[in-house]
């Protein structure tokens, strides 16, 4: 067969061994082709390709980000664009394409082969851990280990000048980095979109450390957290090509509030796009490599409309559409976890 591969949506670790692992087994056990098509979605409107086989992928398994490019392209917002990439893939003799991405690439994906008829497999990627269908996405496991290392760092600096450090983290609808990073990392508080933050609370929590003798206070927060109904988060109103505004300021809001309403020195670190880059961790890898294992195989068996996930620790296929119909949420249960260490 010739396959097509894609990576759309933000870059991820874990990206370069989905992509290894599909063309390996591809190539040296089934005899496929490949056809890499660059920046996301935007590859196969613009037909801009670039050639995959098993010697362009020798040494890219520990590599962050993707050797393809990635955007945030939609079709759907392009006039004509699904219709192009159909016709891309016909004038290729692309038979299958394999879509990496999270909720806004595969939810393309399900449209275009419901729509269609676009022969398309998917493997799920986001750091935030939020999509539906798996237990578990490669790149989150990378993000949380980043993150955690960057709290241990603060620890020392906020117990040296007795301060508050907020700390934010990615997170935009759900709060997985942000609970597990806190967990790991002993922070004092843990804040996440699924509970808007009550300032008084957290404050009171903080003079309570305080007045203990424990002076130095680590607060995690997810970037996608909002205070409880007349707070302002600070966002901008850019959208991308999805509708999703870009996030960003929630940390010195809430540090900012945290000072005022304290008076305790209160400094904001964000963690940002450091989350994304460099090498993934051994679990990512691992995972991204069954991941692109059982993408190839799926393909092979003809399961179109299908997305790759992990259930009770075996990689399983279950549909693209009800995968992207709803997003994956930190359990309460966890929240309870991180909160019994507040204070």
């Amino acid at each position: 067969m010739r396959i097509g591969i894609l990576t759309g949506g933000g870059d991820c670790p874990g990206l370069n061994a989905v992509i290894r692992a599909v063309v390996r087994k591809g190539e040296q056990h089934y005899g496929d082709d490949f056809v890499g098509f660059r920046d996301g979605w935007k590859g196969p409107i613009e037909e801009y390709t670039m050639p995959l086989d098993v010697e362009r992928c020798r040494g890219i398994l520990p590599r962050g980000g993707t050797i393809l490019g990635s955007s945030r392209t939609n079709p759907y917002k392009v006039d004509g664009g699904p219709e192009k990439v159909a016709a891309t893939l016909e004038r290729l003799g692309v038979e299958a394409l394999v879509a990496i991405g999270g909720e806004d690439t595969l939810g393309v994906a399900a449209r275009l082969h419901a729509e269609h008829g676009v022969p398309v497999l998917g493997v799920p990627k986001t750091i935030d851990n939020d999509l539906g269908g798996t237990e578990v996405t490669f790149g989150f496991h990378t993000a949380v280990q980043i993150a955690v290392d960057a709290i241990d760092r603060l620890h020392t600096t906020a117990e040296s000048h007795d301060r508050v450090l907020v700390c934010e983290v990615m997170g935009r609808h759900a709060g997985w980095i942000a609970v597990y990073a806190g967990i790991a990392g002993g922070a004092a508080q843990v804040l996440v979109p699924e509970r808007p933050i009550d300032l008084d609370a957290v404050c009171e929590s903080l003079m309570a450390r305080h007045n203990k003798g424990r002076y130095a206070s680590i607060v995690v927060v997810a970037e996608g957290a909002t205070f409880k109904e007349g707070s302002t988060v600070t966002t901008t109103q850019e959208l991308d090509e999805f509708g999703h505004v870009r996030l960003g300021g929630i940390g010195d809001a809430l540090a900012k509030e945290i000072r005022s309403r304290t008076g305790f020195d209160t400094r904001v670190t964000v963690l940002g796009h450091i989350q994304r880059g460099g090498t993934p961790t051994a679990y990512d890898r691992v995972l991204a490599t069954r991941f692109g294992i059982a993408a190839i195989d799926a393909v092979h068996e003809g399961a179109f409309g299908m997305m790759v996930a992990l259930q009770a620790d075996e990689i399983v296929t279950v549909s693209i559409a009800a995968a992207t119909s709803g997003l994956k949420t930190v359990d309460p249960a966890l929240v309870e976890v991180a909160e019994v260490f507040v204070g």
